[in-house]
């Protein structure tokens, strides 16, 4: 008995030593367990904020300029039809041909014209001749009312057909001067001088005046000079102002300006586009330029001290409308609603909603909402605005 006691004392005193250690292994691995989470913790929360880059609103303190579409027109243009009916005999010019004012382009021949043209000159001379015969018997029976040979009533009678005989006669003449006028339009003339840009007739071609299938002749433009219409934004109708110029480029001569000065404008807006129509010339002595061209027009903006411009890429568009994600001194984000004075493209004059001390973030995240919390791209470095 007294050489069991002291084993058990042993064995009582390992285990318990054994419990220790497995209770402070066992406290060790969960205090462990419990750093690891509370980092996984904070690398998540970290890693859920949104990066987003910023920059400054820049003030338009020294003018900018606006790119426009714009489209040019002939100086002068029309198309040439026939005032008389008949068969083209032959035409003088063809397109791209350059005409002077009254130049011969086409020939007509008119039979039907021509003897309603002898008709016409043939009553013109049986009206006058009648219209002599009058006038001397109304004459001869005056002289005999004088010895009372014939009553004053026949007299006057032949005095009214006289008259009546006399105005015959100017009707006659006045309408062999229509036909007359009209015999000159066989020979088609150009109205101004300018180039033919268009001809749809031929030799030999049935031409029927002055019904619904008439059809023009040819089609002549004034090209020396050049009318320019510039559709302007209400918002910039002030900068259309007398005598300015602008700078014009075409597809077809890329790299080459040509300049244009404003003559006028329509003096209203719009309600479809809401812009004023502009209207300016450019001179063309070269010919580079030709009517129906699509242009860019660029007109000169006055610096501005109350707008601001900011990227294109800050813009956010949801239901509460145009607005731009700024960040507070804590990084926390105010969705600002904003409105745009000018679209430049890639650049957007503001003169609404922002201010140039306000940080804006570029491109922002779709999910980003008011009073969320974001990091910047580079804490360390300083955000030059792109605008």
């Amino acid at each position: 008995m007294s050489n069991q006691t002291p084993s058990r004392k042993r064995l009582m005193v390992l285990g318990i030593g054994g419990l220790s250690l497995a209770a402070l292994l066992v406290a060790n691995g969960l205090a462990a367990r419990s750093r690891h989470e509370q980092a996984v913790a904070h690398w998540t929360d970290a890693a859920a904020l949104p990066v987003v880059s910023v920059f400054q609103p820049l003030q338009n303190a020294h003018g900018d300029t606006l790119r426009l579409p714009a489209h040019l027109e002939a100086w002068s243009k029309a198309p040439i039809h026939a005032r008389v009916s008949g068969y083209l005999h032959s035409w003088q010019t063809d397109i791209g041909s350059k005409v002077q004012a009254g130049q011969v382009l086409a020939l007509i021949d008119s039979p039907d014209l021509d003897q309603q043209l002898a008709q016409a000159r043939a009553h013109k001379a049986q009206e006058q001749a009648n219209a002599s015969l009058a006038a001397t018997t109304a004459t001869r029976w005056q002289n005999l009312l004088a010895s009372h040979s014939v009553s004053r009533q026949e007299a006057d009678e032949k005095q009214s057909n006289a008259a009546a005989a006399k105005a015959n006669a100017q009707a006659a003449q006045a309408d062999y001067a229509r036909l007359l006028t009209l015999e000159a339009y066989k020979t088609i003339r150009a109205p101004f001088a300018g180039t033919i840009t268009a001809r749809h007739t031929d030799i030999g071609q049935l031409i029927k005046a002055d019904t619904d299938s008439d059809t023009q002749l040819f089609d002549i433009a004034d090209t020396h000079q050049l009318r320019l219409y510039v559709p302007v934004p209400q918002n910039y109708a002030s900068v259309i102002r007398p005598g300015m110029h602008v700078q014009l480029s075409v597809p077809e001569h890329p790299g080459q300006t040509f300049s244009a000065r404003l003559i006028g404008n329509s003096t209203s807006i719009d309600r479809r586009s809401g812009t004023l129509m502009a209207q300016f010339v450019a001179l063309n002595p070269d010919d580079a330029l030709m009517p129906g061209d699509y242009a860019e027009a660029v007109l000169a903006i006055p610096a501005d001290t109350h707008g601001v411009s900011i990227a294109a890429s800050a813009l956010i568009f949801r239901a509460q409308g145009t607005q731009v994600a700024l960040l507070d001194s804590a990084h926390h984000v105010h969705l600002q609603n904003i409105h745009i004075g000018l679209d430049l493209g890639d650049r957007l004059v503001i003169d609404q909603g922002l201010k140039p001390a306000d940080t804006v973030i570029d491109n922002p995240p779709d999910a980003l909402r008011e009073g969320d919390a974001v990091k910047l791209a580079d804490t360390g470095a300083s955000h030059a605005a792109k605008a």
